[in-house]
């Protein structure tokens, strides 16, 4: 039995996800085998090994965060967030690219200084077909990270 109720990723969501966690791994001197890092993510969905996880997840089409509503979880500058899809529009200027408001149940902070905080609740921001944003911070990770 899965412990979340989080929709599932696509296939090949996942895959890059693990292609992703890879060369995280890579980038800290600590190199791992693909297969180590589908077996990771299984875990992190709640399954036991990347062939269940896999199985539970078929050949269906990818999840549809893109629709208002929606349940969403991932990172904003770094923290982590779970959130409602509170509009989305997709950009007709820059096919492939959403325009999302989202709202956190929890307030985040987005300040790096330990003097003071700065916390957002609701951003507006765009978005890739994979959920990511093109805007990096200075660590070049993405401004704002779906992981569904």
């Amino acid at each position: 039995m899965r412990p979340s109720s989080t929709p599932l990723p696509s296939l090949d969501a996942l895959k890059d996800q693990a292609k992703r966690l890879r060369a995280r791994f890579s980038g800290e001197g600590q190199g791992i085998s693909h297969s180590r890092a589908l077996e990771l993510i299984a875990a992190q969905y709640g399954y036991r090994d990347w062939n269940t996880l896999h199985a539970a997840v078929g050949n269906r089409p990818p999840f549809n965060p893109w629709m208002l509503g929606a349940r969403v979880r991932g990172h904003y500058l770094g923290q982590p967030f779970d959130a409602e899809v509170l509009g989305v529009q997709a950009m007709s200027s820059q096919p492939g690219r959403y325009r999302m408001t989202l709202h956190f149940d929890t307030p985040v902070n987005v300040s790096t200084f330990d003097s003071f905080s700065v916390f957002r609740q609701r951003v507006s921001c765009t978005v890739d077909e994979t959920g990511r944003t093109v805007e990096k911070t200075s660590n070049g990770r993405p401004h704002l990270e779906l992981e569904w």
